[in-house]
């Protein structure tokens, strides 16, 4: 059974870094795309940034793009999101997803991210 443990959240004053990592097992981890979404109470899950399989090509939405950086290490079946000159709006439970060509897909739990002075 596939399973996505993410961390590295927590409190960061504005302006702050966080780097987030997604610690992927029970599946082949260099078939599957990634990405990351965040979401806040009362708001949809918004997609922050993906990866492919490869690691080839990245996609960032307009709000985090030059901020965040999404990368992978496939030897250690790890993805990451390092995030730069955090704001209050950057608060939000973190999730990594991974999905297969087939449309396989998994979720983590969550990691929250908390942007306050």
């Amino acid at each position: 059974q596939g399973q996505l443990v993410e961390s590295g959240g927590g409190l960061v004053q504005p302006g702050g870094s966080l780097r987030l990592s997604c610690a992927a097992s029970g599946f082949p981890f260099t078939y599957y795309a990634f990405a990351w979404h965040r979401q806040t109470p009362g708001k949809e899950r918004e997609l922050v940034a993906s990866i492919t399989s490869t690691g080839t090509t990245t996609n960032y939405a307009d709000s985090v793009q030059g901020r965040f950086t999404i990368s992978r290490d496939n030897a250690k079946h790890m993805m990451f999101l390092q995030m730069n000159s955090l704001n209050p709006e950057d608060t939000a439970v973190y999730y990594c997803r991974a999905e297969s060509e087939d449309v396989k897909t998994y979720w983590g739990q969550g990691t929250q991210v908390t942007v306050s002075s």
